[in-house]
């Protein structure tokens, strides 16, 4: 890791922000001109806010919403992802989660920030019904599944 990098982790652990997934953009994510289409984002903002509750509650999690989303510069194939999330409150059956996504160019090395979400997730049991996030783990979250 350089020193830019540790740098940048350090200011991202200040926020409270936690690095929840990294991802390089590949050919499957984008379209004809070589640009990432936003429902490939939008899948992995819900995958690194899945991330973040399952570190408070160990449940089977769902998202109940994700606020707007605006797309603040283009992800390109090659770019590198990077998804930080922190909580930002807590309810008895949600979490509110904050994900915020920056993209490395591959060309450039530079580090733009793309886009970012506020979502709530919720904690549910096998059957779908919402419980309480701190409650003792759901049954059925065993390594197999």
């Amino acid at each position: 890791m350089s020193d830019a990098d540790h740098k940048k982790s350090a200011a991202a652990s200040d926020t409270g922000e936690h690095l929840a997934l990294r991802v390089h953009m590949m050919p499957k994510d984008a379209n004809h001109l070589g640009t990432v289409f936003g429902g490939t984002i939008l899948s992995l903002i819900d995958q690194a806010g899945f991330h973040e509750a399952i570190k408070h509650g160990r449940h089977r999690y769902v998202t109940a919403s994700i606020d707007a989303v605006n797309f603040l510069a283009p992800v390109y194939i090659g770019d590198g992802l990077s998804l930080y999330s922190r909580v930002l409150s807590f309810g008895r059956t949600s979490i509110r989660i904050a994900v915020r996504v920056v993209s490395k160019r591959t060309s450039t090395g530079e580090e733009v920030e793309v886009t970012g979400a506020t979502m709530t997730m919720v904690a549910v049991d096998p059957s779908g019904t919402a419980i309480p996030w701190n409650s003792p783990p759901t049954a059925g979250m065993d390594a197999h599944q």
